[in-house]
C-alpha cells in the first residue's frame, strides 16, 4: 500500500513551523521528508501568500505564523489558521 498523508506538504511545512519557529530549512525538510530546495520553496509560497511572516534573528531565520489568515480551503475559510495550528500542535505558541 502506498503512503499517503492527511495534510500536504505545505500544511506539513506549516506545522513543522508552529512546533519550532527556529527550525533551520534543513531539519524541516528532514522532518516531511522533502529537499532543502522544495522545502525553500513551500516557505517562499507561504511567505508570499501571508501565512508566516519571516525575521531575521542574526543569522538565521525565524518564522511566525500569521494566526489571523484564513484557511485555505473553501469549506473553512471563516476559520482562521491560528486555531487550526492550535488543534494540530496545542503547545504552539506561533
Amino acid at each position: 500500500m502506498a503512503a499517503w498523508s492527511l495534510l500536504t506538504k505545505h500544511g506539513q511545512v506549516l506545522l513543522s513551523v508552529a512546533q519550532d519557529p527556529q527550525m533551520r530549512l534543513r531539519d524541516i525538510a528532514t522532518t516531511v521528508d522533502l529537499t532543502e530546495r522544495r522545502v525553500h520553496a513551500i516557505l517562499g509560497d507561504l511567505i508570499d501568500s501571508g501565512y508566516l511572516i519571516k525575521v531575521k534573528v542574526g543569522r538565521r531565520n525565524r518564522y511566525e505564523i500569521n494566526v489571523d489568515r484564513p484557511v485555505p480551503d473553501f469549506a473553512s475559510r471563516a476559520q482562521p489558521i491560528g486555531e487550526v495550528v492550535q488543534l494540530l500542535v496545542p503547545e504552539s505558541t506561533s
